[in-house]
């Protein structure tokens, strides 16, 4: 994976002007983008995600340090020049109108041909190129109005792939899709990070496929820190729990996910292997059961394999329920209270 800095910070310090008054939402952020790397920025929401996405886009004034794209200040380099290196997905909606897939995207060569240019060979190259790379060569001619989120979001970054920037931020832009197109999309993005030397950054809260996909993570966390790493080592350094954990979410680093901590009255011995032990704890533990080590007094026993679940209980009474709906009604129907 190549390396080269595309868009690097120091000592970043971003947020509003209102008027005289200045309201900082992060200090002190030292970040590089690279290319060929597919990145993913997470944090609670008021974090200063979008701030952040914005600042780096040259749209906003940082309030203080340095930015760099490539080895010139950001601020130095003419909107149309900086428009030919990188390229910006928002939340907004798109321009509909009377447009189509294939006429959104063409507004990308704008940094090239200008708003009213023609457009020549190369430009029709690039455009179609752009949207068969996001698998979207059969919207070209659909009216934008009459494609559904997913084909939108798609048709959007097509437009800025058009730009042939080498550096993509791109602000939630799997917020309003549903989890198969959630993972097509951060596939494609990851895929065309590597294939095409982009240094792509991506806003998200979906911590579970940034876990999957991302070759690096950035946390901002409310109070401004900026924790990078790769995920997996920042899952295992506890760096999300600093980050998101609360009163009422802890942080499990062996499930790379956060789970709600209401106080496990009751325990159970499980036991077991596989998919089945896995989503077993789970339910569990949703329903407000901690595990008990071996050898402690529990509740109940769970053994959970060969597709079966064999229940133990105190008084010696034993049962074999054939589903995890089944051991899930079982557990509901019992007064816990009176053990």
């Amino acid at each position: 994976m190549a390396n080269e800095a595309q868009l690097s910070a120091k000592q970043l310090r971003i947020g509003y002007k209102h008027g005289r008054e200045t309201t900082f939402v992060a200090e002190a952020l030292d970040c590089v983008l690279r290319a060929g790397e597919f990145v993913c920025l997470l944090g609670p929401n008021g974090a200063g995600k979008s701030t952040l996405i914005r600042t780096l886009a040259g749209m906003q004034a940082p309030l203080g340090g340095g930015l760099w794209l490539g080895n010139r200040p950001l601020g130095s380099i003419a909107p149309r020049e900086r428009a030919r290196a990188v390229s910006v997905v928002l939340t907004e909606g798109l321009p509909m109108g009377m447009m189509d897939a294939y006429s959104l995207v063409s507004l990308g060569r704008h940094p090239y041909s200008g708003w009213l240019g023609g457009l020549d060979a190369r430009d029709r190259e690039r455009i179609e190129w752009a949207l068969e790379a996001v698998g979207a060569g059969a919207l070209a001619q659909r009216q934008v109005a009459e494609l559904s989120d997913g084909e939108r979001q798609k048709v959007s970054i097509a437009r800025a792939l058009a730009q042939e920037a080498t550096l993509m931020l791109l602000d939630e832009p799997t917020a309003f899709l549903d989890l198969p197109r959630r993972v097509e999309l951060m596939h494609i993005l990851r895929n065309l990070a590597h294939r095409e030397k982009l240094a792509l950054l991506l806003s998200t809260h979906d911590l579970d496929l940034a876990l999957r996909f991302a070759d690096r993570l950035w946390l901002l966390s409310p109070e401004g820190r900026l924790v990078q790493g790769a995920p997996e080592a920042l899952a295992l350094g506890g760096e999300f729990a600093g980050v998101f954990a609360s009163d009422n979410l802890d942080w499990d680093a062996r499930t790379g996910s956060f789970r709600t901590h209401p106080v496990p009255c009751l325990t159970v011995q499980l036991t077991g292997d596989g998919l089945e032990r896995i989503w077993t704890q789970r339910a569990l533990e949703r329903l407000g059961f901690g595990l008990a080590d071996p050898g402690e007094d529990a509740a109940f026993s769970v053994d959970a394999s060969g597709g079966r679940w064999q229940i133990g209980q105190p008084d010696g009474a034993s049962a074999v329920i054939e589903t995890l709906d089944g051991l899930i009604e079982w557990i509901e129907s019992r007064d816990w209270g009176r053990i």
